[in-house]
């Protein structure tokens, strides 16, 4: 419980809202990081899970590039990275980027390749082409799968732009650092929960993304127990 007081007593302290290295300011990084390495990895899985889901090919290869990058251990990467390159964003979002990569590309390719085949045939009877039926049938049906790559490959950038700390860049888990480095647990407990925080933002806007785009048909039905 004292942790827990210690984390109340530092997040309210009006001088840690201000200045440079002020939560909002770490806040706002922490996102930016994150922001960064989805949209970088979903340019990269995204495509490739397209392509893959449409044509029902290279399911294979998919797996293993989505465990290899699984499989990556995030913090002795960024070591080796800032070693190799120096003290480089690049040493960060390299990492973090593979991170997001597997779910991205796991749940598109998944989403797509098990779309009803009666649907893409009755696509393909309306006279739509193959880029057609993959947008406007394949990826509509898709987009619930779609969307959880998304969301998990956000939450993994979220939980793990704390390692930026380690390299002498700012986001959340700079409070982790400096606050192990004083002795000041308030400081850690502190910014744990501000990351816990902003995975559960993250959480609430997949949410309301989900409510926005995925068709009424497609979303999870609550039935009611007894």
């Amino acid at each position: 419980m004292n942790v827990l007081s210690d984390a109340w007593g530092w997040l309210t302290t009006a001088g840690n809202w201000h200045g440079s290295d002020g939560i909002p300011v770490r806040f706002l990084q922490h996102f930016e990081y994150s922001i960064e390495a989805v949209l970088i990895g979903a340019l990269i899985a995204f495509p490739l899970g397209l392509l893959t889901g449409h044509t029902k090919r290279g399911g294979l290869v998919v797996s293993s590039l989505a465990n290899v990058a699984r499989a990556l251990p995030t913090l002795g990467l960024v070591v080796l990275l800032v070693v190799v390159l120096g003290v480089k964003f690049s040493a960060v979002m390299i990492p973090l980027v593979a991170l997001t990569i597997p779910p991205i590309l796991l749940n598109t390719y998944e989403g797509v390749r098990h779309v009803d085949p009666q649907l893409t045939d009755a696509a393909t009877g309306m006279g739509l082409n193959q880029w057609q039926v993959l947008w406007r049938a394949e990826v509509p049906a898709a987009l619930p799968l779609i969307l959880t790559g998304f969301q998990f490959a956000a939450v993994n950038a979220v939980a793990n732009t704390a390692i930026a700390a380690y390299s002498s860049f700012g986001g959340l888990g700079r409070f982790i650092i400096d606050g192990l480095a004083t002795t000041d647990y308030g400081e850690v407990a502190g910014g744990a929960v501000l990351i816990v925080i902003a995975a559960i933002l993250n959480l609430l806007f997949f949410a309301v993304l989900r409510r926005l785009m995925v068709s009424p048909g497609l979303r999870p039905r609550r039935t009611a127990t007894v």
